[in-house]
């Protein structure tokens, strides 16, 4: 997971001109009331330069930036140095560097270094995979409330691993993402909801949170919720916003949505039927893994045309020639 989206983003200065009339003309209409004065233009720090190249794709700048002020002990330039390592940006890839480089300024208390520095702990990068140094790692970042600490953290309190299973500890965690607008975080809460794991159980709430998450694009929650909006439970049913969902979930490679779809087009509920799509989305859902044996029984029913040309978009779809 890249760091690029967490890091310190360069100062952006947006100069507007404002235009005077001239000290003796005469205004046609009654004067506006006059503009606020000016705000000085922040000033462009050395972070600035060094980040703001690094978010351009010049690489070899960013390093050069940052390495003058990591020798003047800059924790952020550290960690930078630490992402361009971990991802050979610019400069070979090097993980013992980056490692070197993250500790130095997590050891500093920088969140977005303890994050990286877990992370290559959790994968065994710079150095022997070490899950329980990576979890106390999280749980630092988490404490300093960075938001995908707090949810990857959250997933180990809920699965037991490396922390005592604690569903309480895993649902305030998940809170802090979900607050965040985070859409892991938000699914995670809502299953937590939708179980009453760690929480009182609140089928609503979990919905809730669960369109959240759908509208931002998590995958898992936009078929979860699509069921549940399909079959109107604990939300409002609408068959033709939950078939829209199933279709961009399917495009999207989620062999459940595909296998829904498939059921929806063959009975055409909702929706016109549609045979050949029909089986289609059923085939390609089957290589996904979600076998279906109705389905199987109403594609042997089908005209054997019909059958032909689901075959063939499927096998065009499972070969990405239709550009999804």
């Amino acid at each position: 997971m890249t760091m690029l989206g967490r890091l310190l983003l360069a100062a952006s200065l947006v100069l507007i001109a404002q235009g005077l009339a001239p000290a003796h003309a005469q205004p046609s209409k009654p004067a506006k009331p006059p503009l606020p004065p000016e705000q000085p233009a922040a000033a462009v720090t050395p972070e600035d330069i060094a980040y703001g190249a690094y978010q351009r794709g010049y690489f070899l700048t960013a390093f050069n930036e940052a390495t003058k002020l990591a020798s003047q002990n800059n924790t952020k330039a550290m960690t930078l140095l630490g992402e361009l390592y971990a991802n050979g940006f610019g400069i070979g890839r090097d993980d013992q560097k980056a490692v070197e480089w993250y500790k130095l300024a997590a050891d500093r208390g920088d969140r977005e270094a303890m994050f990286a520095l877990a992370l290559m702990k959790f994968q065994g990068r710079g150095g022997p995979r070490d899950a329980a140094g990576g979890a106390k790692l999280f749980e630092q970042a988490a404490n300093l409330g960075h938001v995908a600490a707090a949810y990857n953290l959250g997933l180990l309190y809920m699965q037991g691993q490396q922390v005592k299973q604690d569903f309480k500890r895993a649902a305030e965690l998940f809170q802090l993402g979900a607050r965040a607008g985070n859409p892991e975080a938000q699914y995670a809460l809502a299953t937590l909801y939708k179980n009453g794991n760690g929480v009182a159980k609140n089928e609503d709430e979990a919905m809730r949170l669960m369109s959240q998450a759908a509208t931002a694009g998590n995958l898992d929650a936009m078929v979860e919720y699509a069921i549940a909006q399909f079959n109107g439970t604990h939300t409002k049913k609408d068959e033709t916003a939950a078939i829209k969902t199933f279709e961009k979930a399917s495009r999207r490679g989620s062999a459940i949505a595909q296998n829904r779809l498939a059921r929806i087009l063959s009975a055409g509920k909702g929706t016109p039927a549609d045979p050949v799509e029909a089986m289609k989305w059923h085939i390609v859902s089957k290589a996904g893994g979600a076998s279906d044996p109705e389905l199987d029984i109403y594609t042997s029913k089908q005209k054997p045309s019909d059958r032909e040309k689901a075959e063939a978009l499927a096998k065009k779809w499972l070969a990405g020639a239709d550009g999804h």
